[in-house]
Parts: structure tokens; sequence; C-alpha cells
């Protein structure tokens, strides 16, 4: 993420590993079956983490309107922190004031798209819809990775609403559902498709490819086509062959963000949230990830995180850095209480990771 954008979400931040098997996450509006585990767990309620969360509701708000309404791509890029915390927020509790304000977010968003060809320092200048981008050094050419980053949050939107009977029966959210589903299928996924796979969907990097796995996964789950399944199932085979033994920690696992490589330090972890955001999405809605996998990857946590205020900046334990696991990492928590009472005590708490703390708490105390 931006440096900008940590140091702002870090500013405002309030408060603040054992092994662990899995459970299956259930789908919003869905009775959600209790584990043994979780019925004897003493992790903090979802209205805990509401109520954190909330803390931020006029900021957010102030904050990310403007983002939204943007025609920089750069802009959605940070907006898309705003974005997955509302959705785990209306996951977690089925409140629809979460959902209207995630809505208007991207439906804003995708207002603001013009066509590629009346974008001057456009590359491609087809008939797609897009956003250019100058921030960030950009040129105020299309960025697919910037794309990628809120749109596979703006797809995590649309499964969460088609897994809610309530809203899919209500005229006025179907309609909504079905323009955004329209959208992201034909002027996100399908355009950057179109332009070429290789580059601006396998991309270079384990967490730009990632992004658009979760994007994938979440079209799959909508509408078919089988573009989505083959994208995904490309990155999870590249993904796993990216797995090792962590050089310092046998039980988890250990890889490098440059394909084909096993070199140390190996993904930093800022990074590295975007991968963990995908696998932990993909093993709870039936993809190639399994428990055993997030076992490994929840003992990370242990290699990143010793303790207290010590935050290590890279997956095999070196380098320092200042504890960003909001926009992936958090999502651990909610594969068995050990990790989630593990991540309460973290010291970098904001929006997002309150919202997937709750969500968590949902999953782990129906």
């Amino acid at each position: 993420m931006s440096m900008t954008r940590r140091a702002a979400l870090l500013a405002a931040a309030s408060m603040g590993l054992a092994a662990c098997g899995g459970n299956d996450v259930p789908e919003t509006e869905k009775p959600i079956p209790a584990s043994p585990a979780a019925a004897t767990a003493t992790v903090k309620p979802v209205s805990h983490w509401t109520a954190v969360f909330l803390n931020g509701w006029n900021f957010q708000y102030t904050a990310s309107l403007p983002q939204s309404r943007s025609r920089d791509s750069w802009d959605h890029y940070n907006l898309s922190y705003s974005l997955d915390a509302l959705v785990a927020m209306f996951r977690a509790t089925r409140e629809r004031r979460y959902l209207d304000r995630a809505l208007e977010f991207a439906e804003n968003v995708m207002a603001a798209a013009v066509p590629s060809r009346s974008i001057p320092g456009s590359g491609f200048r087809d008939g797609y819809l897009g956003w250019a981008s100058s921030q960030n050094g950009q040129d105020g050419d299309e960025i697919p990775l910037y794309e990628s980053y809120f749109w596979r949050y703006a797809t995590a939107l649309l499964v969460a609403m088609s897994e809610s009977a309530p809203v899919m029966g209500d005229r006025g959210y179907k309609a909504r559902f079905d323009r955004l589903l329209t959208f992201a299928a034909t002027n996100v996924f399908a355009k950057w498709y179109d332009r070429g796979a290789d580059d601006h969907l396998y991309r270079e990097r384990t967490h730009m490819a990632a992004h658009w796995a979760l994007i994938a996964l979440h079209l799959d789950k909508l509408t078919p086509d089988t573009r989505y399944h083959a994208v995904r199932t490309e990155i999870d085979r590249r993904l796993r062959d990216q797995m090792r033994r962590s050089p310092i920690e046998p039980t988890a696992y250990f890889w490098s963000d440059v394909w084909g490589s096993a070199k140390r330090p190996g993904q930093d972890v800022s990074h590295g949230n975007g991968v963990m955001a995908y696998v932990v999405e993909a093993r709870d809605r039936g993809g190639a990830w399994t428990g055993a996998d997030l076992t490994a990857f929840a003992a990370v946590l242990g290699v990143i995180w010793p303790g207290g205020r010590d935050y290590r900046a890279y997956v095999d334990g070196s380098g320092t850095d200042n504890g960003w696991l909001a926009d992936g990492f958090v999502k651990l928590g909610r594969v068995h209480p050990s990790v989630q009472l593990r991540l309460e005590a973290h010291q970098v708490v904001n929006d997002q990771f309150a919202a997937n703390m709750a969500l968590n708490a949902r999953i782990l105390r129906p």
C-alpha cells in the first residue's frame, strides 16, 4: 500500500500462535455452525469490534467519499480499504447501513469511468470504460494494479449481496447488484483479460496476481464464464509452486513475491497482505487452499510478529516494519480462536482491522 495512505491510517489507529485448523466459513444470511473450539473461546464479540469501527464512522465517510468520486484510479486504490471494511461489517452484522455506504462508494467509482479512447494518456484507447491515473508517479495511463486493488473488494461486495436473500429479494438492491456485476465483468475483468492476461492479470509479483485471483474467484461465484475459473486456477498453481517451509519456523510457509524465486527475505509483509486476502477467501469459498494451508499461513504470524510492538518486514522474520496487517493477515483470525485471540493483542487498529475482526468474531461466535 502507499506510504501516504499507510501513514494516515496508522495515525488514526486507536488501540490495539498457536497451530490451528480451519472451519468452514459460512455464507451471509445462512446459519453459522459452531465448532467445539469456538464454543469455548473467549474471543471478543462482534459488538466490541463494531464499537471500535464506529469510532471512525464519520471520519471514514469524509475521507472516502471524495476518493470514490475521483476519476483517478489511485484514489480508488486507497478507497479499497474502506470498502473492504464496509463489506466485512455487513457480513458480520447484516446491517444495511454498511451495505448502503459500500454501494455508494462502488457506484461512484463506476460512474467516474470514461471510455478508454477518450483518455489522452491511455496506451489502449479502446471501447472499454476505465480511469487514468496521474498520481503516485503515473503519467495518465490506465493502471491494472490500481483497478484490481479496488475491484477485488467491489466484487466481494457483490458476493456478500448475493448471499443475502433479503437483499436480493429487494428490487432496488437487485438492480444495483446487476449493474455493478455487469460493469465489473465487462470493464474490469474482460477488459484486462482481452488486453493481455499474461501482462495484466498474471503479473510479475505474487500479490499483484492475487488481486486478480480474488476478482476471478468472486465473479466465478456470480456468473458463468470459464475464464474466471481458468485465471484463478492458474494463479493458484503458481502460488502453490512458490510455497516453501519457513527457514526459521518449520510449521510456517515461506514464499517470495518474485515468481520462481525462493530467495530470502521473501515476500514483504505489507504486500503479503494481498496474498492473504486471496487465500483466506479462496479456502472459505471452496477454492484450492485448505485448512492445512491456512495453518501454515497462520504460523507466519508468529514469524512476522513475535510479540508486543516487534513487527518484522519480511516473511522470513527479517527487517522491521510498522505492523500493517489489516488488509490480509487479520483475516486469518477467522480460522481458529487461538489466532483471533493473538490478533486481539495487535497494536495497530483502524477501521479495516476492526471490521475484519468483527467478521472473524461473527464466524467464530455465531
